[in-house]
């Protein structure tokens, strides 16, 4: 298959899927097409079959904002000429899923019915979505799409009760390549980088994003060191982050804690720690803590959205509600106090990431595409 995928290529959750589900993809022999504003950061353009199309926004003093839009459904629709694409893959409602939506109207002027699978990361639904100003081309946009899938029955459950859908919509969750993270190679002197021997490794990742309580990871690691010794791992940038070091300096432990802001030493950094801290008002699956499941990372997380569905309660870590600092705390000690325990934790988080392998969810993904290719509508 020719298959487009339109994605965000930022660090967050929804672009590294939709860039993992490509390469993938091209491994097995389809040929991939991503299509957006820059080069996704986990891209792997040395591939044969993956093929990048920039998205160029012209600015013009008459737009206050520029009409990203217009500007990806008419790449989409070039793309599609040029290369005889099959099927569009896109990854957010919105804006991404109504620009296929208007590349397919123009591509049925020229006799091609352009088949669009649309898949809901979570913030589409959750914030931008169900927002008035949205609500109405968020609905029309998923009810347009031939397929329509979600990462979690959390966030299924949420569309159904936010929006007006007809469509059935599929739950295939998230997904990590659980061999190649158990092959990446450690040190013992890039861990003492960030860590002196005894002390346990405290990690979290996010893009620092209100909704993802990094103030609540602080007071956790907090709680933590006054009790055993630790440094705790900050990687990511955004909005909250500031805040954080701030609250740090408050506390007095400056200096047991380090932000890294963004990186690709990623799975460098979870494959030394020996925790991971997801304390989220809203997650729709949890990715950043599926991936350190992969590491054999045990998670301390709230219970928030998708979060249940991927971590397992006294398996693979704990879950407590949304602003309890108390009991994540306490969750996380109980965890690092026994060096037994945090063995069989490390082992559990790993079996119940594997439950995700690629290999086990990209057939699910095929499924869908072939439906969506044999159920194609004829150009009236």
């Amino acid at each position: 298959m020719k298959i487009a995928i339109v994605c965000y290529p930022t660090f967050g959750g929804s672009g590294v899927v939709a860039t993992e589900l490509g390469l993938e993809l091209a491994r097995q022999g389809h040929e991939i097409h991503f299509i957006t504003y820059k080069q996704p950061v986990r891209l792997d353009l040395l591939n044969p079959n993956i093929f990048f199309h920039e998205v160029n926004v012209p600015e013009y003093a008459l737009f206050h904002y520029q009409p990203y839009e217009l500007a990806l459904s008419s790449k989409i629709v070039d793309t599609v000429k040029l290369y005889g694409i099959d099927i569009l893959h896109v990854h957010y409602a919105i804006p991404h899923a109504f620009a296929g939506y208007m590349a397919r109207k123009m591509l049925l002027e020229e006799g091609i019915y352009l088949p669009i699978v649309t898949t809901l990361h979570g913030t589409d639904i959750t914030l931008v979505g169900k927002h008035p100003h949205y609500k109405t081309a968020a609905t029309f946009s998923i009810n347009k799409s031939d397929y329509v899938t979600s990462v979690s029955e959390s966030l299924k459950k949420n569309t159904y009760d936010f929006f007006d859908i007809k469509k059935e919509i599929y739950v295939i969750p998230n997904f990590i390549d659980a061999e190649i993270k158990e092959q990446f190679n450690t040190s013992k002197c890039c861990r003492a980088n960030m860590a002196q021997p005894e002390e346990f490794i405290i990690t979290h990742i996010s893009n620092f994003r209100t909704v993802k309580r990094v103030l609540d990871v602080v007071k956790i690691f907090n709680e933590i060191q006054k009790t055993v010794p630790a440094k705790l791992m900050m990687v990511g940038e955004g909005p909250d982050k500031q805040k954080a070091e701030d609250l740090c300096e408050q506390l007095g432990i400056e200096n047991k804690v380090i932000f890294f802001g963004n990186t690709t030493d990623v799975d460098r950094i979870l494959k030394y720690s020996d925790l991971f801290l997801l304390p989220s008002e809203s997650e729709s699956f949890g990715l950043a803590a599926l991936e350190a499941m992969a590491c054999k990372v045990p998670v301390i997380s709230s219970n928030a959205g998708g979060l249940g569905e991927v971590n397992i309660q006294g398996e693979s870590g704990f879950l407590s509600n949304v602003g309890d600092v108390a009991d994540m705390a306490k969750n996380a000690l109980y965890i690092l106090e026994n060096p037994e325990r945090l063995e069989t934790f490390k082992e559990n988080a790993y079996k119940r990431a594997k439950v995700f392998n690629i290999e086990a969810i990209l057939p699910m993904y095929v499924a869908i595409y072939e439906k969506a290719l044999a159920n194609k509508k004829p150009v009236q």
